[in-house]
Formats: structure tokens, C-alpha cells, sequence
């Protein structure tokens, strides 16, 4: 968040500074209120210019073996233009090497995933997924797995039939 907020102040700086030489070759015929404008249009354009790309940088550097699964886009009154072009500001990631299957149970699955948010800390969750009934529960404290390898206690939810995790989660062989 620092290094932004100084590659804004710098962003004001160029473009503030480009408008004032653009002003004194013109030999002064432009007026002198466009520097500032400039100034504050350049901090603008780099704010929003990193916002957008948050995502596709975050993206990026993910580990090998982790999959994005659902991005979460929004619109904001404050952030006019993110009626014209939605933007991400956080996304779900599943650790495909991390899917264990028990053979006793070939239809249930345990993953680990991830939630990423553009001013949030990192989150983990461990998800068990039972593909043979469309259904996932986050596995918490107070869970426990028997014998057989099923598991007790917990919550589980039916996922809608298009329920992007599940889909990842029941894919990893």
C-alpha cells in the first residue's frame, strides 16, 4: 500500500511537470491551471490503473498448482467507472495439490483454498467436498473423522448445480 500510494504522489509529480514544460513551450499561451489538473488527472489514472491490475498481478504470482476458481467483481458510486468495466477485488483459489481423496470414500474430497481480497490478509480454508451428493462444508474446529472416513460434525451446504469450487475440487483426480 505504501509503494502505491508513493507511486501515485510521483504519478502527480510527471504528469504536473510534463504539463508545465507542454505550457512553456507553447511560449505560456495555454493556461497555468492545467499543471494542477494535470497533476491530480495523472494520480487519478494511476490509482485506477492499479486497482485494475491488482487481480491480474495477484493472479500471476500464484504457486504452481493453484487454480482460481471464482473472482468476485464489484461496482462502487465512488468508482464511477467501475459501472462501465467491473472490477475485481477478490477471488477464491484452490490448491489442486492439495485435494486428498480417502479410498474408502472415493466421492468425498479435502482441499484447501484460499481467499484473496485487494486490502484484505490472506485466508485459508480446508473444504471437504462430497461430489457424489453436490454438497461441501468447511471443515472447522470441533470436526472429527471416523473409521470409515467420513466425517462428523459438520456443516455441510448444498452447492447450486454451477458451483465453480465444487466443479474444481471434484475435477482433481
Amino acid at each position: 500500500m505504501f509503494l502505491e500510494l508513493i507511486a501515485v504522489i510521483f504519478a502527480g509529480m510527471a504528469g504536473g511537470g510534463l504539463m508545465a514544460i507542454i505550457i512553456k513551450f507553447s511560449g505560456s499561451r495555454l493556461p497555468k491551471w492545467l499543471t494542477p489538473v494535470a497533476a491530480g488527472g495523472a494520480m487519478i489514472a494511476a490509482t485506477v490503473s492499479s486497482e485494475y491490475s491488482w487481480y491480474g498481478r495477484t493472479a500471476a504470482t500464484l504457486p504452481e498448482g493453484f487454480e482460481v476458481v471464482e473472482t468476485v467483481e464489484t461496482n462502487a458510486f465512488y468508482r464511477p467507472w467501475t459501472y462501465v468495466v467491473p472490477l475485481t477485488e477478490r477471488f477464491v483459489a484452490l490448491d489442486a495439490a492439495s485435494v486428498q481423496t480417502n479410498p474408502a470414500q472415493p466421492d468425498l474430497r479435502l482441499a484447501q483454498v484460499y481467499f484473496y481480497g485487494r486490502w484484505s490478509p490472506l485466508n485459508r480454508l480446508n473444504v471437504a467436498a462430497d461430489c457424489g451428493t453436490g454438497r461441501r462444508a468447511a471443515l472447522t474446529d470441533g470436526i472429527s473423522f471416523d473409521d470409515s472416513g467420513s466425517i462428523e460434525g459438520a456443516q455441510w451446504v448444498t452447492a447450486p448445480e454451477e458451483d465453480a469450487l465444487l466443479s474444481a475440487v471434484c475435477e482433481v483426480s
